[in-house]
């Protein structure tokens, strides 16, 4: 496995070693003792998730103010440009965002940190999405942020206008959010 610290280091962009041949691949997708190498952390993941995404689907930037949730994210089919903004107030980087494409070809993961909101918008005719989680789902703690918010600046893969949820679509500006719903 090859780990690349991004932009902003606590981000890890993880590439498994992929085994292919004729008959098809195989890859560890997940281990456990490399992750924690590759990362510098002991997180424990308690939550798989699966998400099935059309073309123009954008979905984030999401983040949890109490059980914050680290994910480690990878795409089983298709394609999505997937991003992770910083939303520590104390960080150097807050406000600062970093983007990988992941997809069924390349078998990228993204490690996004506790601390972090994050979002992808799929670029492919849909997206089958997969990320562990280290802590459970809490829609009390549940927060956003604008996936288009000029001040964060992302700069996404796209033209036109993407397909929100109402919750994504009403989400506040960086600007906007109190401390009270930022990590410290």
């Amino acid at each position: 496995m090859k780990a690349t610290r991004l932009a902003i280091p606590d981000v890890v962009l993880i590439e498994p070693k992929v085994f292919g041949d004729s008959r098809g691949f195989f890859f560890e997708s997940f281990n456990q003792k490399a992750f924690d190498e590759a990362t510098g952390t002991q997180y424990q993941f308690v939550q798989d998730n699966h998400s099935r995404s059309a073309r123009g689907v954008l979905r984030g930037l999401h983040y949890q103010i109490r059980q914050a949730q680290g994910k480690l994210v990878r795409v089983a089919r298709g394609r999505v440009f997937d991003v992770a903004v910083d939303m520590r107030r104390s960080s150097p980087t807050f406000g600062r965002w970093v983007g990988a494409e992941l997809s069924e070809d390349n078998q990228h993961q993204l490690w996004v940190p506790p601390g972090f909101a994050h979002g992808f918008v799929v670029l492919s005719e849909s997206a089958d999405f997969l990320y562990k989680t280290t802590d459970y789902y809490a829609p009390a703690h549940e927060r956003a942020v604008r996936w288009d918010d000029p001040h964060i600046g992302i700069e996404w893969p796209f033209d036109g206008a993407p397909q929100l949820s109402g919750k994504d679509a009403a989400a506040p500006l960086l600007s906007a959010v109190g401390p009270e719903d930022l990590f410290a």
